[in-house]
């Protein structure tokens, strides 16, 4: 008896050392994906910054949309023309609500909506600003309602400082945004700041495909895993309406200590770019996860 007493007291301590194991194996595996094996001269993993491009891409298109409806208004305002454009399809229902100061939009894109760059959108997006359209700087508010950007769930709100002329006499928007993006698989993120686009070639055209803006200013992207990098453009940003990605500039990515820079490249039509990383490494990189070309 005594003898199988020992027996099973030394088959237990097996197990337990076996589930022990395991359990560190385990934990192993998960602070490896936490991490994401980045080296020390890294910044940012290539799968991070394929979220992190999605992100501002996200907060650009949401802001291209509302630029090109409030345009409309002015355009059609202050010319007394009656202008249209041709960028929002058939599918996005565009209501306007105008009380005796302000003029409230509402731009349904019901369950999925296709836009010409063949980004789909769905759900709501609401403007609100002042109802005299001859007024040279307005102040425009933003926010969302159940709304997708290829099936990435995005919350928040932003307000918009829209000048009708800058200093090169083009239209100018700032925007100073506070998004979160949930993505299809679970994964989530957040991005906040201020970015100023000008509005350089295009405007008032009626034609998508001819719009041209320059983008700089400075974000706060906050990934996946919680880490907290400075986004900030020190080669403004060209994003052609007629391509979805951003074809030229620089953009900084800093986190702690260390900054790494993404060069857009040289114009061309594609989601690709250069990473440079802390230590002057540098490697091509793929900038999108759900799209290849």
């Amino acid at each position: 008896m005594k003898k199988c007493i020992e027996q099973l007291n030394s088959t237990k301590i097996t197990f337990l050392f076996m589930v022990i194991l395991l359990l560190s194996a385990v934990s192993c595996d998960k602070d490896d994906a936490t991490t994401e094996d980045l080296s020390s001269s890294e910044v940012i993993s290539s799968t991070e910054l394929q979220f992190s491009d999605e992100a501002e891409m996200i907060s650009e298109e949401i802001i291209i949309v509302a630029e090109d409806v409030y345009a409309t208004d002015e355009i059609s305002m202050t010319s007394k023309e009656n202008y249209s454009s041709d960028y929002l399809p058939d599918c996005v229902v565009v209501t306007s609500i105008v009380t005796d100061t302000t003029r409230e939009k509402t731009i349904d894109f019901g369950n999925g909506c296709e836009l010409p760059n063949g980004n789909v959108l769905s759900g709501i997006i609401n403007l609100s600003y002042a109802k005299n359209m001859e007024e040279a700087s307005k102040n425009i508010a933003l926010s969302l309602e159940n709304f997708t950007f290829n099936g990435v769930s995005v919350e928040g709100t932003a307000n918009v400082v829209r000048v009708r002329s800058n200093g090169n006499g083009n239209p100018q928007a700032t925007t100073d945004a506070s998004f979160n993006a949930t993505w299809p698989e679970g994964e989530t993120a957040s991005f906040e700041g201020t970015r100023t686009r000008e509005w350089i070639e295009g405007y008032g055209s009626g034609f998508w495909g001819d719009n041209v803006f320059l983008i700089t200013g400075k974000r706060t992207y906050i990934g996946r895993l919680g880490n907290v990098y400075i986004k900030e453009v020190i080669t403004p940003l060209r994003r052609e309406l007629s391509c979805r990605f951003i074809v030229s500039g620089v953009l900084e990515i800093s986190r702690n200590d260390n900054t790494a820079s993404l060069d857009f490249g040289d114009g061309s039509c594609d989601a690709q770019g250069t990473l440079t990383q802390a230590d002057g490494t540098e490697r091509e990189v793929f900038l999108r996860r759900f799209l290849k070309n």
